[in-house]
């Protein structure tokens, strides 16, 4: 069983969850600023001593939001990781990083059940590590970027 599915024949699919996953991952956390509104955003960023509070907080909005569509359709995915990835270390450093590494931060328990403290930079590291995957795996085959891939290899005389 594990022959079959470790051959060749499936490599070329292994993008297609890691995009799906972080796609959605990017288009909801996006999604939730613009709910909230980024100006709430841009108050977070504040305090955290981030530069031009309000700038970036409409930039990472949207870049979320637009990005992890780009992900999901597979759509220039190598380019658009690299501000994703900006944009996770910047939460990393200046948000996540002094709650550790844990994404799971047990503060208590109740009877309830436990209490959750913030989240440390577990989960900034596995966007990134995923985003690198794309960028040296690609899209994979049912993407647009496979899909240009396909038509620039008919058009004779168009390089690759």
């Amino acid at each position: 069983m594990l022959e079959f599915l470790n051959g060749d024949r499936w490599r070329g699919w292994v993008p297609i969850p890691i995009r799906m996953i972080l796609g959605v991952g990017f288009i909801v956390h996006g999604w939730a600023k613009w709910n909230r509104g980024p100006a709430a955003f841009a108050e977070l960023l504040k305090q955290a001593h981030g530069p031009l509070s309000l700038a970036n907080a409409w930039l990472v909005t949207w870049l979320e939001i637009f990005g992890g569509l780009a992900l999901l359709m597979g759509a220039s995915v190598g380019i658009v990781s690299i501000p994703l990835i900006i944009s996770m270390l910047g939460a990393m450093f200046t948000v996540n990083i002094k709650y550790g590494f844990s994404a799971v931060n047990t503060i208590g328990l109740t009877p309830e059940g436990p209490q959750l403290g913030p989240p440390g930079y577990e989960i900034n590291l596995l966007y990134i590590a995923g985003l690198v995957v794309l960028i040296l795996g690609g899209a994979g085959p049912l993407s647009i970027d496979a899909l240009r891939s396909r038509r620039r290899q008919r058009q004779p005389g168009v390089a690759a």
